[in-house]
C-alpha cells in the first residue's frame, strides 16, 4: 500500500457507462426539467399580475435598511431624444492637456519665426557672424586672385 494509505487510480481499467443507462438518465432528467418548467409558468403569471406596481426585488440587507450612500450613482438611461449631439463634448484631463501643448508650441513657433524669442536671437546672431565671416573670406579670396594675376602679368612682360 501506498504512503498515504489510498489506491492509486492509475493503471486500472476504465469504466464505461451502459448506453441503455445513460438514455434513462436523460429521459428522467427531461421529465423532471418539464415538470419544473410547468411549475414556474405557473408561479410567474400569478407574480405578474402582483408585481407590477411592486419595486424591485433588493439583494441582502437592502430591503431591510433603507440605505443612502452619496457616493452611489444610479445609472439612468436617456431618452434618444433627450441626447444632445450639439453640446459641447467634455475634454478629459489629458486631452485637454495636450491641446494646451500644442497650442503653446504653435505661439512658441510663430515669436520664433518672427525673431522675438531668446533662441531665436541667438540664431540670428549667430548667422550673422558666418555671414560677416563668409564675406571676409570672400573677399580675401578675390585679392589673392588680384594679386596672383598681377603678378603673372609682370612676369610675362
Amino acid at each position: 500500500m501506498p504512503r498515504g494509505g489510498r489506491k492509486s487510480h492509475k493503471g486500472r481499467g476504465k469504466q464505461f457507462s451502459n448506453p441503455e443507462e445513460i438514455d434513462r438518465q436523460m429521459k428522467a432528467q427531461r421529465e423532471m426539467e418539464a415538470k419544473e418548467g410547468a411549475e414556474r409558468e405557473s408561479s410567474e403569471s400569478e407574480e405578474e399580475s402582483s408585481s407590477d406596481d411592486e419595486e424591485p426585488k433588493r439583494k441582502g440587507v437592502e430591503g431591510i435598511i433603507e440605505i443612502e450612500n452619496p457616493n452611489r450613482i444610479s445609472q439612468k438611461s436617456k431618452k434618444v431624444v433627450e441626447v444632445d449631439v450639439n453640446a459641447p463634448k467634455e475634454l478629459s484631463r489629458r486631452e485637454r492637456e495636450e491641446i494646451e501643448k500644442q497650442k503653446a508650441k504653435e505661439r512658441y513657433m510663430k515669436l520664433h519665426l518672427e525673431g522675438k524669442t531668446d533662441q531665436a536671437r541667438a540664431d540670428l546672431a549667430r548667422l550673422a557672424i558666418i555671414k560677416k565671416q563668409r564675406e571676409d573670406a570672400a573677399k580675401k579670396r578675390e585679392d589673392l586672385r588680384k594679386e596672383k594675376e598681377a603678378e603673372e602679368a609682370k612676369s610675362k612682360r
